[in-house]
């Protein structure tokens, strides 16, 4: 089921066959890559085009992606370097961190 969420400033397409969330700027797709495992949410791959470059956005993105994750009760699980550096930055979602996982 693909499921559309709402937030102040952006529109994200949870496209589950693709296992992504999905939303656009200025016409072209920024996704994030993600699988599950139990109630955790492994956050594996973030797409974007050739010549992009804003870090806002993309930190918009996560913080919008930590909010559905609240929304579901899940737990986040940071697979790259970007959204651990997130989380570092982010302090305010580090309760989304699984026990034992330490960034």
């Amino acid at each position: 089921m693909n499921e559309i969420v709402f937030s102040e400033k952006m529109e994200i397409k949870d496209n589950t066959f693709a296992r992504q969330f999905e939303t656009f700027i200025d016409g072209n797709m920024v996704s994030v890559e993600y699988s599950f495992q139990e109630k955790k949410i492994f956050l594996t791959r973030i797409n974007t085009f050739d010549g992009f470059d804003n870090e806002e956005f993309i930190n918009d993105l996560l913080k919008n992606i930590m909010e559905i994750a609240y929304q579901r009760k899940l737990k986040v699980v940071p697979i790259l370097p970007k959204i651990a550096l997130f989380f570092r930055k982010n302090t305010t979602y580090r309760d989304l961190l699984p026990p034992g996982i330490k960034i």
